[in-house]
């Protein structure tokens, strides 16, 4: 089976939100671990989230996690054959 370009980029697509929601925790200090904050506000409210770098970061490791899924889909390691056999599945 040969992935057409679309199927990549949904692939692709499907990895970077993952990772996007595993980099958003890091990095951010709220307004109560600073000890300040505006009246009103949420003490859990961010004060400085930095998402043009979490948006590279998540960019950068989405890319080379796609990269190692397409090297071991070409190389064989990510089969449906090899895979079910693991399971225990018949093919």
């Amino acid at each position: 089976m040969v992935y057409s370009i679309s199927t990549g980029l949904a692939i692709y697509f499907v990895i970077w939100w993952i990772t996007l929601f595993l980099t958003l925790p890091f990095g951010v200090r709220s307004q109560h671990e600073d000890g300040g904050g505006a009246p009103g506000t949420d003490p859990g409210a961010p004060i400085l989230a930095r998402m043009g770098r979490k948006l590279l970061w998540t960019t950068v490791i989405s890319a080379v996690i796609f990269a190692i899924g397409m090297w071991a889909y070409h190389s064989g390691y990510l089969s449906i054959e090899r895979l079910s056999r693991l399971m225990g599945m018949p093919f």
